[in-house]
């Protein structure tokens, strides 16, 4: 348990959500024969009796760096003046928060109340509390501390999403306030462009089964450290002798060494079962349009320009509340297809709608949820689009609230 509590702390900074030092170092804590921490915290005590209050293995705290910080602080105050929920609109959060609670004290008690209900709770105390400075997150395991993690991870992301995503709304409906213009202008130096340099990639074509076994594991790595994915959401495949290797579901993409399932084309064998939720919208795909490589991230400028919509179409659609599964509308970021799709199968699923899209182009996003990329023979191709296409977004998003504010 040593070893997990201090490998998910780290996983926190390298994915720049926490620091090494400072008030944003994670904390993260794990129950086995004993309860051990990651590192000494005033806040051990409070949380020692979480513990107890919950069946739980483990926990994980941390005061997000920025610009997460700020974001939260900001999204937090607001939902405290309403109902006590941030309520984000994008795929994660539907299918896997459902929302955001958010308590004004760090109280073991309001923390367990919460966490019996949701996967985290938010900490916002007032301005004047010198007791406890916020916002923090509180997130816990049942299993590991694996799972804080990618929790914590997730509420960044979807806070990140909304923020962004709202504000925009704000700009097009003559809504922004002057504070949260200040609060764009403070968060945005830390929205950095997309890497340009292109990563080496194994080169096609694949001579054996290992080969792909292992430029899939590196696609996924290089898709995490490229920061087109946050936690561990986002899925790789492989076309390769009749058979689609693709990463399984809840696998992480910079750990898939013995998360990658062979899957027959043909269904021949039952691998498929704990494969990638979005495993028949690979195969589709892969029978639609001939290529072999197939890359899934959430890059977080293709969500949100996603779900950017004209405000007066959006007051008059009749699908508002299942936009992101019935659209009819044909949008596009660039060349690049926007469309709408749930994870899975089913009437509404991905397998019906992405595939298609994906026959006309080598990239396509879904709303709300993130950017699939294609690739004719190996992982280079995909990889450069799925870049391209972020970077696309980034600079449309950051020229719509220019024009916007100028207006």
């Amino acid at each position: 348990m040593e070893q997990l509590v201090k490998k998910y702390a780290d996983k926190l900074i390298q994915a720049k959500l926490g620091q090494s030092s400072g008030p944003s170092q994670p904390l993260v804590g794990g129950l086995d024969n004993t309860l051990v921490w990651n590192r000494e915290a005033d806040e051990i005590p409070v949380l020692e009796d979480v513990f107890k209050g919950l069946h739980i293995n483990s926990l994980v705290f941390l005061k997000p760096a920025e610009p997460y910080g700020s974001l939260l602080d900001y999204l937090a105050a607001n939902a405290l003046k309403s109902n006590g929920l941030i309520q984000p609109k994008d795929c994660e959060t539907r299918t896997f928060l459902h929302d955001l609670p958010v308590i004004n004290e760090f109280c073991a008690d309001k923390i367990v109340q919460a966490l019996k209900k949701r996967k985290s709770v938010i900490i916002a105390p007032p301005k004047n509390n010198k007791s406890f400075k916020g916002p923090a997150i509180v997130a816990h395991g049942t299993v590991s501390p694996e799972q804080g993690f990618v929790t914590i991870s997730s509420v960044c992301f979807a806070s990140f999403i909304k923020f962004f995503t709202d504000y925009l709304e704000a700009l097009q409906t003559g809504l922004a306030t002057a504070d949260v213009h200040a609060l764009f202008d403070v968060i945005i130096p830390y929205v950095k462009p997309v890497q340009k340099k292109l990563p080496e990639f194994t080169p096609s074509p694949f001579p054996n089964e290992e080969t792909v076994y292992s430029a899939i594991i590196e696609a996924g790595r290089k898709t995490i450290e490229y920061e087109l994915v946050d936690s561990y959401f986002g899925n790789v495949s492989y076309f390769w002798n009749e058979t689609l290797y693709i990463s399984q579901t809840g696998s992480s993409m910079d750990e898939l060494r013995g998360c990658i399932d062979p899957v027959p084309m043909d269904g021949s064998t039952s691998a498929g079962l704990t494969a990638s939720s979005e495993l028949c919208a690979h195969m589709e795909t892969v029978s639609r349009t001939g290529c072999k490589a197939i890359l899934h991230g959430h890059p977080k400028f293709c969500v949100i320009l996603s779900m950017d919509c004209d405000p007066v179409e959006k007051a008059a659609c009749s699908f508002k509340e299942h936009c992101h599964i019935k659209c009819p509308k044909k949008r596009f970021a660039g060349s690049t297809p926007i469309v709408p799709g749930e994870v899975g199968t089913g009437p509404f699923g991905l397998c019906n709608t992405l595939p298609l899209a994906l026959e006309q182009t080598n990239s396509a996003i879904v709303y709300g949820h993130g950017l699939f990329t294609i690739g004719n023979n190996n992982f280079s191709q995909a990889f450069c689009t799925m870049l391209e296409v972020e970077d696309f977004c980034r600079n449309s998003y950051i020229k719509k609230v220019r024009l916007l504010r100028k207006a």
